[in-house]
């Protein structure tokens, strides 16, 4: 498997609440996506980037990253199987296109570890 970015998963109680501070006071002026659960900010060069998170739409649990790994979504899936690691959301394509699954890393933080199809 190869990662072709991370990203961390901010917890926030209100993204709109939330937003001013990133955006105006981090400079990370640049809305990749906002889903009103789920919003991303970057940089204008791309270099930093931050996900606001309020609650995961359908996945039981929150993550602390993001993972994304283009198109080796399956052997990730069956690979974190094959090693014994807890899966905490099975791989699942959602209705907004993405595909993804959620395993639990040995010190406890919980990982999306998804592919976009734009990717």
């Amino acid at each position: 498997m190869q990662v072709t970015e991370i990203r961390a998963n901010l917890s926030v109680p209100d993204i709109g609440k939330a937003r001013d501070f990133y955006t105006d006071y981090l400079g990370l002026s640049v809305e990749a996506f906002n889903m009103g659960w789920v919003a991303n900010f970057r940089s204008p060069d791309g270099r930093a980037v931050v996900q606001l998170v309020t609650r995961d739409a359908t996945a039981p649990v929150d993550s602390v990253i993001s993972a994304a790994v283009g198109d080796d979504i399956e052997a990730a899936y069956e690979d974190a199987q094959r090693r014994g690691y807890e899966i905490v959301y099975p791989l699942t394509t959602e209705p907004w296109g993405i595909r993804r699954f959620f395993v639990r890393a040995p010190d406890g933080n919980v990982i999306n570890v998804n592919s976009h199809r734009d990717e």
